[in-house]
């Protein structure tokens, strides 16, 4: 049901203004040139930034709760994706494979295959077990020219993907300690998702032919959704081809709905590498495949929330944080101190000075950075500065090391707020 206020056309007005191909160019943040291809953009140092800091900040997260990072290539062997069902399931989704030689490779549709590799390298007991391993990594779609656009349907992916290895026991737990994962981040991130989806098979698709694997790995992602405490609902043809899942659906500001982060409970692939654990029994034991994502792909998290804040983003996800302005040539070699104080202190920090213009033309320049410091002759004479917020507060001057402290501590803290009081003396 509409917000009250929200009318089609305004819905249309506020995706046209914040539509992420647009404001992604207009703030240097990403673009693309024919010479490298459709589908296949290129991140600009705003971008980068970003991209960067969202990086960094899942794989903050991931380590927190358990997993191991790992790196694999980007290219494979034919006969990889034979044993995984790409190549018979999801071939056309795939590059065509190049001749090496002898052989064939094909670069990776899914990072999974690789994944398995890795587990089965080494004799696995089930006191290693759960085994979270992560990895940010390329992978590559043959997507069709029609359907390409910004960030959001690319052919070059940059995934934020996990498989956690375990036991049949262990494998509801970790899938909804996941899904919390995925929820904690979302929040952190500001992003509110519009649904939760149970993605089931559908009738005539390319699925894994084993009914009984189906309905067990089903009442799994269920007993997931239903302990998470999470509305939801199923939705059949949506399902990878080897297993059901949770699709976490954000929708942009036209309403358009998109999968984000997802949840599976994958039996197929263990089997078909022939992976095993020795158990406290000392036999051989099959492992559960738990796939799982929290932002899913980068390209994909930056389009929308380049969409979410216009271009505003959060202080510790913005490309400048901190951008110094000297009001005459006379402030400027301060500004500069503060500067390489601030990336020594790992602030992004820029200086805008006399040169780029009048102070009012270079604060409104600086409208989509968190943090203004204004410094003139008097500030940079007693080393503070006077910040102004993005929000449009004007905060007293102060020292300048305790705002760079503040801002740091809130960047550091992933905070969503510009500015928190101090607190009172004798706390």
């Amino acid at each position: 049901m509409p917000t009250a206020g929200v009318t089609p056309q305004n819905r249309v007005e506020t995706a046209t203004m914040n539509d992420h191909r647009r404001l992604g160019r207009e703030l240097d943040l990403f673009d693309t040139d024919p010479l490298m291809g459709a589908g296949l953009p290129y991140w600009l140092p705003d971008g980068a930034a970003v991209r960067h800091a969202l990086e960094e900040f899942v794989r903050g997260r991931e380590q927190r709760a358990g997993y191991r990072h790992v790196y694999s290539p980007v290219l494979g062997k034919r006969e990889l994706y034979e044993i995984s069902g790409h190549w018979s399931h999801y071939r056309d989704d795939m590059f065509p494979p190049m001749d090496l030689g002898a052989e064939q490779v094909v670069l990776r549709p899914s990072l999974c295959p690789h994944h398995a590799l890795i587990y089965r390298s080494r004799a696995r007991s089930y006191r290693e077990l759960p085994l979270r391993m992560a990895e940010l990594g390329g992978m590559y779609r043959s997507e069709l020219s029609g359907v390409l656009g910004g960030l959001t349907r690319v052919r070059a992916i940059q995934l934020n993907d996990a498989h956690i290895f375990c036991t049949p026991e262990q494998a509801a737990d970790e899938a909804v300690a996941a899904l919390e994962l995925i929820r904690e981040a979302h929040r952190a991130l500001g992003i509110r998702p519009v649904r939760y989806r149970l993605s089931l098979p559908g009738e005539g698709g390319k699925y894994v032919a084993d009914p009984a694997l189906w309905q067990r790995a089903t009442a799994l992602l269920t007993e997931v959704l239903e302990r998470s405490g999470v509305p939801f609902e199923a939705a059949e043809g949506e399902a990878a081809f080897y297993g059901p899942k949770i699709d976490v659906q954000i929708a942009d500001a036209a309403g358009r709905e998109s999968t984000l982060s997802t949840v599976q409970i994958d039996f197929h692939q263990p089997e078909r590498f022939g992976l095993h654990y020795i158990g406290a029994d000392g036999a051989k034991h099959r492992p559960v495949m738990v796939h799982r994502s929290v932002i899913g792909s980068v390209e994909r998290v930056v389009a929308h929330l380049i969409e979410l804040y216009g271009g505003a983003f959060p202080a510790w996800l913005a490309p400048t944080q901190l951008v110094l302005l000297p009001v005459s040539e006379g402030e400027v070699a301060r500004a500069e101190q503060l500067r390489r104080r601030c990336l020594d202190q790992g602030l992004r920090a820029e200086v805008a000075g006399p040169e780029h213009g009048s102070l009012g033309a270079r604060i409104r320049e600086a409208r989509l950075v968190p943090y203004q410091a204004v410094i003139g002759p008097r500030e940079a004479a007693d080393e503070r500065v006077a910040l102004r917020l993005r929000d449009g507060r004007r905060l007293d001057p102060m020292p300048a090391e305790e705002a760079l402290a503040r801002i740091g501590a809130l960047v550091g803290a992933f905070a969503a707020q510009l500015w928190e009081a101090a607190a009172p003396a004798g706390e």
